[in-house]
């Protein structure tokens, strides 16, 4: 796989609105779903990690009655290659931290939001795709 730059990612990125399909994410976490554009990231930006630590934390964020809601992940990487992921109930409201000490991950910052769908079932997806 060619890695695309940080602009060429963030310039496909911009074009998912909406979704077509719902990708289950793996059976390790059957009741996580992603949209296309979550599955592009994944795929394209060799970000599948970023959704295994959002499914590792579900068993504590489904116990706040907030996040059982709605969840805004955000992952955000340092210039030395470093990064956090945080988990919001609402604007700076910070329920889940987890800290990286090592990512290749090309872009500076990443949201992600995750919302039931029915059925016990999770969708992650781009914010541009709600």
């Amino acid at each position: 796989m060619t890695k695309m730059t940080a602009e060429q990612l963030n310039s496909r990125l911009n074009q998912f609105t909406g979704t077509e399909n719902w990708h289950r994410y793996n059976g390790l976490f059957p009741k996580m779903l992603l949209t296309d554009g979550a599955l592009y990231l994944a795929e394209n930006a060799g970000a599948y990690w970023i959704f295994d630590a959002i499914c590792s934390h579900q068993r504590k964020a489904l116990k706040d009655p907030m996040l059982r809601n709605f969840q805004f992940w955000t992952l955000k990487v340092s210039p030395d290659k470093k990064a956090v992921l945080t988990c919001e109930r609402d604007s700076n409201d910070i329920a889940i931290t987890q800290k990286l000490e090592y990512t290749d991950f090309p872009l500076p910052e990443i949201k992600i939001w995750v919302q039931p769908i029915g059925d016990g079932n999770y969708c992650a997806y781009l914010p541009s795709e709600h």
